[in-house]
Formats: C-alpha cells, structure tokens, sequence
C-alpha cells in the first residue's frame, strides 16, 4: 500500500476535487491520499466526492483555515 499527500493549498473550487478524483482514479485498493485544502469548500465537496466513488474518508482534521483529509481507495 502507498500513501500519495497532495498540498493543494491556496487552490479554489472545483480543483481541489478534480485533483483528487483524478489521483484516486490512478491508485490502487487500499492506497492512502492525504490531502490538505484551504478552500472552505472542499469541506463539503471532499466527502462528497468520496460518497460518489465509494472510498473510504478516513480521517478530516481541522487546523486553522487548512482541512486535511485521508482517504483510502477502496
């Protein structure tokens, strides 16, 4: 399994999302992304790009204005 961190601060709606739709798309089962995001959006957008792709939103973590998400491929 690997683990792929994407700093995708500074970056505005909708390319945090497109950004991580297209690394989950080109990982593997079980593969880890980590992400952190400025754009108040993508508190909304992430889970629900997760919901749509069936992955697992392991952990969202709040730090000033940075949200850090972990996802896992299913």
């Amino acid at each position: 399994m690997a683990e792929q961190t994407f700093d995708l601060r500074g970056l505005k709606c909708p390319l945090p999302v497109l950004r991580a739709r297209k690394a989950l798309a080109g990982m593997n089962a079980g593969d880890v992304l980590s992400m952190a995001c400025t754009d108040p959006l993508a508190a909304i957008d992430i889970p629900n790009l997760v919901r749509e792709t069936g992955d697992t939103l392991e952990q969202t973590q709040h730090d000033g204005n940075v949200v850090t998400f972990r996802i896992r491929k299913r």
